[in-house]
């Protein structure tokens, strides 16, 4: 299978990239600048170049493939309602392209806003929230609804491993530097999803091969961390002491971040596995900020 992948030179798409390639699939990443695309041809990928706003990009990709993994995102908070106005519009141009084929559309969402403070599971719709206003599970919804085979993988709030410097354990080691403690809200038993990029990469490419309209899917390999767990492994590893902070002290201390800190979000990811036979191997969150992935290289 050719397969069309946006956010191909990503944290979570270069590995996806190299799983197609590796499971004998050809794959052809978007590339919005140089240094995106030598990291696809180093890969062995192909090269498509535009981006998420170059609607015309979109379509001749899609229309040259014969499935497509949308794992691109603007990872922009400053304007995060405009960037998700752009990734619904790039999943209606790609779901365009794919109406009335059997070709496959896999669409990336978060398992973060489910169902906080109850165990989610891949039944249960993702409400639109229009204080985080990501529209991916709308838009797939819409694209089913054309005919295309369109199906959804939520990643967890922490998808980790090496390399990882954008996501949400960089931002909580930065801050713990910055601030000088490693900092949890309240009693720290809320909790978190995670999953490693390498099982998440496979979840992708096992997704695309067998989903049915409408799937939905979970990357997480752990169900729950409490995030005072977390915040202790950061600053064992800095050297730092660690600290509870109230609710009112949150926003001051987190920023932007504040209501991911204080979330409580567990999530099964039991109907995954066994509907795709999806066995995760790869290490765990905390064994991964143990093992000096985060502070080591940052």
């Amino acid at each position: 299978m050719k397969v069309f992948v946006t956010g191909a030179s990503g944290f979570v798409g270069a590995a996806v990239v190299q799983e197609l390639l590796k499971a004998g699939h050809q794959v052809s990443g978007l590339a919005r600048s140089e240094a995106s695309a030598a990291k696809l041809k180093a890969a062995g990928a192909e090269v498509h170049y535009g981006d998420l706003e170059d609607l015309d990009s979109l379509r001749r990709g899609t229309a040259q493939s014969d499935g497509v993994i949308h794992c691109g995102f603007i990872h922009d908070f400053t304007r995060f309602a405009e960037v998700c106005a752009v990734d619904e519009l790039a999943i209606e141009t790609i779901a365009g392209v794919l109406a009335g084929s059997d070709r496959p559309l896999i669409v990336t969402s978060g398992t973060a806003l489910v169902t906080p403070g109850k165990v989610a599971t891949e039944d249960m719709p993702s409400p639109f929230n229009p204080a985080w206003p990501r529209a991916s599970e709308r838009a797939a919804a819409a694209a089913v609804a054309a005919g295309v085979r369109a199906a959804i993988v939520r990643l967890p709030p922490s998808v980790h491993g090496q390399d990882d410097k954008h996501g949400f354990i960089p931002i909580l080691v930065n801050l713990a530097r910055e601030k000088g403690f490693s900092a949890y809200i309240g009693d720290g038993r809320n909790r978190w999803n995670a999953g490693h990029r390498l099982d998440a990469a496979l979840l992708y490419r096992l997704a695309l091969e067998q989903a049915t309209p409408g799937a939905c899917f979970h990357a997480n390999t752990e169900e729950s961390i409490f995030v005072k767990s977390i915040a202790e492994a950061i600053g064992k590893q800095l050297n730092l002491p660690v600290k509870s902070i109230s609710a009112e002290e949150a926003a001051g201390h987190f920023g932007w971040f504040a209501q991911m800190a204080a979330i409580d979000c567990p999530v099964s990811s039991e109907w995954t596995q066994e509907h795709l036979n999806w066995h995760p191997s790869h290490p765990l969150l905390l064994t991964d900020i143990e093992n000096g992935v985060y502070t080591q290289s940052h």
